[in-house]
Formats: structure tokens, C-alpha cells, sequence
């Protein structure tokens, strides 16, 4: 059996959305199980409500230290200036235990992301998070152009070889395209079959 943790941040249920496609992606492979969770808010609660920030969401909240249970994580974060969210790296922040023992030296680690606009920072926001993976040792894996849906043309969409994407549209009101989904989906499986390999 081969443990995919999907660990995301969302603020407007558009990373949420996504995460639940790339855990379905995940199932569909082969002895492959997949864990939804999510790290914490950081904005006080009545804050957080004033800005209509989704904070009833299905998924638990993770615990930095049970990430060293899984064989692969696939983390999401909708991106802030071409980074990751605050929550998410303060989330991060919390793993100096895993690093000290090397718990995550081997495994995969995959991002997901999503843009208010095409040119909002999907890409530096994944290979800007790869920079943590690395210092754990992790193993990073995209989302290869063997997903057509990458050299899509006919359509505005989201999707990078660093990992999926979706684009929200400055005001949120956009939710993922079939597209952006089935990319999704596609990094889940893609990364679950891999560590399936590594664990034979």
C-alpha cells in the first residue's frame, strides 16, 4: 500500500477544489490510498470572515510532524506575489524536526497552485516551494507534457510541467475548468504510481 498524503492551503475553495481531484487522481492508481488535509488558518477569525475566507472546509487539519508517514506528498497553496501562502509556510516552518532526522530523504513531493491571472505566478509559486522539498531530500515530481492537457491552446487554462494550476480570475469568481481538473488529477496519479515504484 503506498501513503499520499495531500496537504493544502485555501483561502477561497479554489486550492480545495483541486486538492479533492488530485486526491481522486491519487486513488485511481493501483494499491495507492489517499490522505486529504489541510494546514491551519492564520487569520483571526472575524478577520477571515470580513474577507469571505472559506473556513468550513471537510478536510482535518495536519500535523507538521506526521508528514514523514507518507511515501509522497502533494502539496497546494494558491500563490501570494509568486510564493507560497503565509499558512503554508508557517506550516513548513514547523518540520525542522523531520529535516534533523531526515524523514523525508527519498520520498516524493508534488505542488499544486492556483493564480488570479495567467501571468500571476503559477510557476515561480511551485518552483519557489521545490526549494523546501529539496532541503528535505525530497524526490520532485510535475506534471509532464505526457498530460496533453498541457499544450492546450483552445482554451485559457491553467497547467505547468511544474505542477497544476487553475486561474481564479482577479475577483475569485472562476473555478477550476475541466482542464485544470483533469491535470490535476493526472499529477495525483502520476505521482502515486511513482512512489509506487519506489516502494517495490
Amino acid at each position: 500500500m503506498t501513503k499520499i498524503l495531500v496537504l493544502y492551503y485555501s483561502s477561497y475553495g479554489h486550492v480545495e477544489i483541486m486538492a479533492n481531484a488530485v486526491a481522486e487522481g491519487v486513488r485511481s492508481a493501483p494499491g495507492a490510498v489517499a490522505s486529504l488535509k489541510r494546514v491551519p488558518e492564520l487569520v483571526p477569525e472575524e478577520v477571515a470572515r470580513g474577507a469571505g475566507v472559506k473556513l468550513e472546509q471537510d478536510a482535518p487539519i495536519a500535523d507538521p510532524l506526521e508528514l514523514g508517514d507518507y511515501d509522497a506528498i502533494i502539496f497546494g497553496t494558491p500563490t501570494r506575489f509568486g510564493n507560497m501562502a503565509a499558512q503554508m509556510r508557517n506550516f513548513l516552518d514547523q518540520t525542522g524536526p523531520l529535516w534533523a532526522r531526515g524523514a523525508l530523504v527519498g520520498k516524493i513531493g508534488s505542488v499544486f497552485t492556483s493564480t488570479a491571472s495567467q501571468h500571476g505566478g503559477q510557476e515561480t509559486t511551485i518552483t519557489s516551494f521545490h526549494t523546501t522539498l529539496l532541503h528535505h531530500g525530497m524526490i520532485v515530481v510535475g506534471l509532464p507534457y505526457t498530460w496533453a492537457g498541457n499544450a492546450q491552446m483552445a482554451e485559457i487554462s491553467g497547467g505547468t510541467p511544474y505542477g497544476a494550476s487553475t486561474l481564479t480570475g482577479a475577483d475569485g469568481s472562476r473555478l477550476p475548468s475541466e482542464n485544470e481538473l483533469e491535470g490535476a488529477r493526472f499529477q495525483g496519479r502520476h505521482v502515486a504510481e511513482l512512489a509506487g515504484r519506489l516502494n517495490r
